[in-house]
């Protein structure tokens, strides 16, 4: 079972912190920001403690392809209305991907973006249009586009959308997917039948070009549209479901990552690790 989260990266200690974070939490994957995700402030990734951090990955049995980065949500490729914003978007896209290329990972994670009411196919090729051009130096990290919820103009919230972004770049052998649970139960698909799921999946996009799933329970009914993440068996989906999907032989071989809400202030990631890995479910937080 490759389970794991997200962590954090800070000072002192960086990428070398948030390996030892995941490893406190029994973790086999991990995810990171290389910055605060809200702005463009970046620390120099000389200051990450890369090697230690490499060492101790390789020490536990980690693989890169188990170390996920998340791009900043400030990244919008599907805006037309702003050029200004299009541009920032690909050049800082441009650095995320040397920055997780340094820190020798292998996948940075992205929203597709929002079309910010200029209409899906216009912003659909927009988002062609910048991975076209962020991609244009790169052959080797490859950009996991996210299943998304749907709520305002986004896109991705359907299977198609990224079939065709995929379809359209110059270089689609480095377009892949991560999916997210709450996501896509958020924007309408009938999670429970997962089976049908992965088929419909593989059928569009290919299960071949999956990297990673975002396991997360939804605090909304299916098709709210609202991107509402939940610990564990207290949303929508329940644990079952969750236990489900990460041990489904179908995807074996997938990193699964929770983005589920600290409980008082807290990282619920090691108890919720360890619910996954057993299998059976604790109602532990209301014994808080």
């Amino acid at each position: 079972m490759i389970i794991g989260c997200h962590v954090s990266l800070s000072a002192p200690d960086y990428y070398l912190g948030s390996v030892k974070e995941a490893l406190s939490y029994d973790a086999n994957a991990l995810m990171i920001y290389t910055g605060a995700p809200q702005n463009t402030f970046r620390k120099n990734t000389s200051d990450f403690k890369i090697e230690e951090a490499k060492r101790l990955l390789t020490e536990a049995s980690i693989p890169s392809s188990s170390v996920i980065v998340h791009a900043p949500y400030i990244i919008n490729l599907a805006n037309t209305t702003k050029p200004e914003t299009f541009e920032l978007a690909v050049d800082f896209l441009k650095q995320e991907i040397d920055r997780t290329r340094q820190i020798g990972a292998k996948v940075i994670v992205l929203h597709p973006g929002s079309h910010v009411n200029a209409g899906e196919e216009i912003g659909l090729d927009r988002i062609v249009e910048g991975l076209n051009m962020a991609l244009a130096d790169n052959d080797d990290v490859e950009i996991a586009l996210e299943t998304m919820s749907g709520k305002g103009s986004e896109l991705g919230y359907r299977f198609e959308h990224l079939a065709y972004i995929k379809s359209k770049v110059v270089k689609p052998h480095l377009i892949k997917v991560c999916m997210d649970t709450c996501h896509m139960s958020d924007a309408g698909y009938d999670v429970f039948q997962f089976d049908k799921l992965l088929d419909e999946f593989d059928n569009v996009i290919g299960l071949e070009n999956l990297r990673v799933i975002h396991l997360n329970d939804s605090k909304n009914e299916p098709g709210a549209k609202k991107d509402r993440h939940a610990n564990l068996g207290y949303g929508r989906l329940g644990f079952d479901f969750l236990y489900l999907v990460t041990s489904h032989p179908r995807l074996s071989s997938i990193p699964k990552i929770l983005e589920t809400p600290f409980v008082n202030e807290l990282p619920p990631y090691g108890i919720e690790i360890e619910m996954l890995r057993s299998g059976n479910y604790i109602d532990w937080i209301s014994q808080e």
